[in-house]
């Protein structure tokens, strides 16, 4: 995979690789992502929607002159009996019936959590939403806690969106079926797109995985074909960020920064991902940038 254009940059310049749109549970348009990513002074980004694709051939058919250069990516929650993993798939061919696939299962997985979690807070707790607000919820692209989350404040049954979600939404533990990592991995790879394991350090909710642990989660994926890891995050330490270099050069990773941009409804800024204070090259981000297909409207 090669990139459109003959596209080179600063590896210190702002780069920011995960970030969520409406259409999974950001705040922003695909349209206003471009804008607001060329506001924050970003040259490459990719847009990440959980089990979507929607929004990138959005982005692409939108991208004019002097607009930042643009990868496809998609970010997969997925599960097994030895831990929760999101999975990051980049410069995917968004025809891919391996793509396709992959975000119609993801996607219907995340309908019935959705369905299920309306079910609890209304037999749980008595918390209910007029019928044209459900609704709108379902029509939704990829509705989650937040948007749940945002109704109860609406109608008064949480004081926050956070609070709605921690106090409430997720006292229902789901055990449904999930997308297993390998399979996320192995459909990205069989859609010419590069896996990479998001925020590698964070498991479920308020999980760090450190030490022993995290080489062997990393390990374990590796040899499900996983490509790459996103060293640089808006949540990670200096030293964080400095041990997942390290695990990157020992296995010959690819390096991927994002922030986890979701506009109003995370306290994130575009760009805010810990790369600007590293003062090194990076290789594992060069290989990746020469691999990756990145996408440039015409000048």
């Amino acid at each position: 995979m090669k990139s459109e254009a003959n596209y080179s940059m600063n590896l210190n310049g702002i780069i920011d690789l995960h970030m969520h749109s409406n259409v999974s549970d950001g705040s922003d348009t695909p349209v206003e992502i471009i804008s607001n990513v060329k506001k924050a002074g970003i040259g490459l980004f990719a847009l990440t929607d959980h089990d979507a694709v929607k929004g990138c051939a959005i982005v692409r058919s939108n991208l004019k002159a002097g607009d930042p250069a643009f990868i496809c990516g998609a970010e997969f929650s997925c599960k097994d009996t030895l831990g929760s993993y999101h999975i990051l798939g980049y410069g995917y061919d968004p025809e891919s019936p391996r793509i396709n696939a992959l975000v119609e299962k993801g996607h219907g997985l995340r309908m019935k959590k959705v369905t299920a979690r309306l079910d609890f807070i209304r037999n749980e707790f008595g918390f209910v939403f007029p019928e044209e607000e459900i609704r709108t919820l379902l029509a939704m692209d990829n509705p989650g806690k937040p948007h749940i989350g945002n109704l109860m404040v609406k109608y008064g049954y949480a004081g926050s969106k956070e609070e709605a979600i921690r106090d409430y939404i997720d006292q229902l533990r789901i055990r449904n079926e999930y997308l297993g990592p390998e399979e996320a991995i192995s459909q990205i790879l069989a859609g010419e797109g590069i896996p990479v394991l998001a925020h590698p350090f964070y498991g479920s909710g308020d999980q760090l995985i450190l030490g022993e642990e995290m080489e062997m989660r990393l390990k374990r994926l590796i040899g499900f074909g996983l490509r790459g890891v996103e060293a640089f995050y808006s949540g990670f330490s200096p030293k964080l960020i400095s041990q997942m270099l390290d695990y990157a050069e020992k296995y010959q990773l690819y390096v991927t920064a994002g922030s986890d941009y979701h506009g109003k409804n995370k306290l994130v800024r575009l760009g805010d991902t810990g790369m600007a204070e590293n003062a090194v090259p990076v290789p594992g981000m060069e290989r990746f940038l020469d691999t990756v297909q990145i996408h440039q409207a015409a000048t």
